[in-house]
């Protein structure tokens, strides 16, 4: 059992050799409020007055003192090159390698290293002094000294400075592993005890508080501790030990300690006699060194799994950081092959770490053809930014001098195209994206190509330019060929097209129903079926209208040639109903039973109406004609020209739209994605696998060199705890 303590201390020498704090070790924490008398008990356990004394806060950052019993035959601890073989007791600090036999000296080093961590401004720091103090008349103990509790600050102090004191307390007496040794002066009321707040708020079961009065011999006349001693007035668990301190003055004469012990000892002899062996600095060591052995054994058990589980992280840690570098070409080629396998396998959706917060890669591809790009042309309508009377204008134009009877073919074209060219913008901008995309990429090749870049940051950078360079170089073409794509659209308007052949044939019942009016819908009650402004192209009609109006076709077509001489008559009109070159008659497919040799003979018997031989009224010709005529109603005629033009750029806009939706992903995908999967490791192995730059390409980031030293000294810490613990294991201590 006696063992348990040094086995702590060397755990703590293990942990303060990597400056690490991360497994809590059992040790005693002393807590009391500002002149208490945390200090003075300190010294009395130790035997020294090594501690810095003055007024105010004197203690402002953690002393962890390392009590360790070294009898004049240890070896373990005393050697002839320090000269410690006959020396009864002497300190050492983590900081320095000095040995100090002098307490003097200890204590002014305290002092100096204080204001190095915490300035002179009277603030306080949390960075910890490790102090050894070896000595054949101390016991094992380890104990950490705090600043003490104060409530208003004073001189320099900060306004806060309460806060940061409960702050710092707590971040020790929170650890489960150590004792709280609760100090408060006699001469003032228990129930007002800082300390013993705090410890119960920490530690509401009382399962590791012990409680020590100091100043007993401080106490106002006529009143005794004996209430206070036996736990009638604030009951701890673990007990309270009364001690009494050397007095200010006492501390001036430079009064020994030794003699300090004997008049305690006569005092509590005098004052409670009956209380007098259960009381005391030399009762209070072995108290604290017997709850300390037995907290120890408590929590070996958990401290060595803690240890386990913690050497494995690092371990893991350390792997990450990878080996040393030996062959610097074939660590360049592994790298370089590993990155462009990664990113060939998140475009490809089979990289092993699939990312589930976002889309990436390939799935975000993906989404931009399907979603983004196909929600951008599917709101673009066939006639955004044309007007009736944009129609109207281009069909004027189209026709020159001479009205014209049908709708001529060069109005058509123009406007179908105008609205084709739209198509182009979102097209380049899917390019754009998918573009960002490929570049993003390098950012999720996995974590452990990610861990390697973070190694070598130069060699991250090149492989990051290679890439950027691959992409831009195939940019220019990729957007060449899109601009084509809608350029071949632009360059044929293919009215002979199967989709739009059968879309054009509809027109017929468009141009009756607009010029023979309910007459004629009466007389032919079956073209009631198709509603006037019914959009009848294939992407739009179901698959029964569409059967029903080819069945309906034929018998149309037999009856245009009738029809159409009929809507000349009507409109007034001397001239040939469907010439040979009107572009309208070659998109319709030809009547069946109408040879074009009857359609002619049919025009030389037009008769004349009588209204042409009728007196002609002057007309006034001297007005400007208007450059647009936004304000004027439509005629009938007009209105119907504008209908049927309107029908048929829908028609082939969504042809055109459909095929631009399909053949856009597939080039962006061969000139783009494809090409830079295929030759991306060629073009890193070209421009990175050179004897003169390797050097400088694997020149290790010192961030990950600092890390992996950090990582390596831990788990050899780790790996020497958990030997230790093991052999105490072994040894059936606990």
């Amino acid at each position: 059992m006696e063992a348990l303590i040094p086995v702590i201390n060397k755990l703590q020498d293990v942990f303060n050799t990597v400056g690490s704090d991360s497994i809590q070790l059992p040790q005693i924490v002393v807590l009391g409020s500002q002149s208490s008398g945390k200090s003075s008990v300190l010294e009395s356990l130790v035997g020294r007055s090594f501690l810095p004394r003055g007024t105010g806060i004197v203690t402002r950052c953690p002393l962890i003192l390392q009590l360790i019993h070294c009898p004049l035959e240890d070896r373990e601890h005393r050697s002839a090159e320090n000269g410690t073989m006959n020396v009864q007791e002497w300190g050492r600090f983590l900081h320095t390698k000095k040995i100090f036999t002098d307490f003097n000296d200890i204590r002014q080093e305290i002092e100096e290293e204080t204001e190095r961590k915490a300035g002179n401004n009277k603030g306080i720091c949390g960075e910890a002094i490790n102090l050894k103090i070896f000595s054949t008349s101390v016991v094992n103990l380890t104990l950490v000294d705090l600043p003490g509790i104060t409530k208003v600050p004073v001189g320099d102090q900060p306004e806060d400075i309460e806060h940061q004191i409960k702050e710092l307390v707590l971040k020790y007496i929170e650890n489960p592993n150590s004792i709280i040794l609760a100090v408060t002066a006699a001469n003032t009321d228990m129930a007002t005890s800082e300390a013993l707040k705090l410890a119960k708020d920490v530690d509401p079961d009382g399962r590791r508080t012990l409680a020590v009065v100091t100043k007993l011999d401080l106490m106002d006349a006529g009143t005794d501790a004996i209430d206070i001693l036996c736990g009638r007035v604030i009951p701890v668990k673990l007990g309270i030990i009364g001690v009494m301190n050397r007095s200010q003055q006492d501390i001036k004469d430079n009064k020994n300690i030794e003699v300090q012990l004997k008049d305690e000892e006569a005092f509590l002899q005098r004052k409670y006699p009956t209380l007098a062996t259960r009381n005391g600095t030399p009762y209070l060591a072995k108290t604290l060194n017997r709850l300390l052995m037995h907290h120890i054994r408590d929590c070996l058990p958990d401290l060595k799994t803690r240890v386990n589980v913690m050497s494995s992280q690092f371990q893991s840690l350390l792997n990450s950081y990878g080996e040393d570098v030996i062959d610097k070409s074939q660590t360049l080629l592994q790298i370089i092959t590993k990155f462009a396998s990664a990113y060939c396998s998140t475009i490809e959706g089979t990289a092993r770490n699939i990312e589930t917060t976002e889309l990436c890669g390939g799935a975000r591809i993906c989404y931009i053809f399907h979603e983004t790009f196909g929600r951008t042309l599917d709101s673009i309508h066939p006639l955004a930014g044309l007007t009736k009377m944009d129609i109207l204008t281009a069909i004027r134009n189209a026709t020159g001098p001479r009205p014209a009877l049908f709708v001529p073919e060069v109005s058509f074209e123009l406007l179908v195209k105008r609205q084709i060219r739209r198509l182009e913008e979102p097209s380049l901008r899917c390019v754009e994206l998918i573009h960002e995309e490929m570049q993003r990429i390098v950012q999720h090749c996995g974590n452990e190509v990610q861990q390697e870049m973070l190694r070598f940051p130069k060699l991250h950078e090149k492989i990051v330019d290679v890439v950027t360079q691959l992409l831009r170089r195939r940019l220019p073409a990729t957007n060449v060929m899109v601009e084509n794509l809608v350029a071949i659209e632009l360059a044929y308007i293919n009215t002979k097209h199967p989709d739009f052949h059968k879309d054009a044939a509809l027109v017929p019942s468009l141009l009756k129903a607009d010029n023979m009016g309910d007459t004629y819908t009466a007389q032919n009650p079956r073209r009631t079926n198709t509603p006037r402004g019914t959009n009848s192209s294939p992407q739009v009609l179901s698959a029964h209208n569409i059967h029903k109006q080819q069945q309906q076709l034929q018998q149309e077509q037999n009856d245009l040639i009738e029809q159409v001489q009929e809507i000349c008559s009507i409109n007034h009109v001397n001239e040939t109903p469907l010439h040979p070159n009107n572009w309208l008659s070659n998109v319709l497919p030809p009547a069946p039973n109408t040879p074009r040799e009857s359609m002619e003979s049919s025009n030389q018997n037009t008769p004349i109406h009588n209204t042409l031989s009728s007196p002609v009224k002057p007309v006034n010709l001297l007005p400007d004609v208007p450059a647009t005529q936004s304000s004027r109603r439509l005629t009938d005629k007009e209105q119907k020209d504008c209908d049927v033009i309107e029908r048929l750029i829908k028609s082939y806009f969504y042809i055109v739209r459909k095929s631009i939706q399909d053949s856009v992903p597939k080039a962006i995908m061969h000139f783009l994605v494809n090409y830079v999967k295929d030759n991306l490791q060629s073009e890193l192995v070209t421009h990175l696998y050179k004897s003169e730059k390797v050097e400088t390409l694997l020149n290790e980031s010192d961030h990950i060199a600092i890390r992996r030293k950090e990582a390596a000294d831990m788990l050899k810490a780790l790996t020497r705890s958990n030997h230790i613990i093991s052999e105490i294991r072994e040894t059936h201590m606990w």
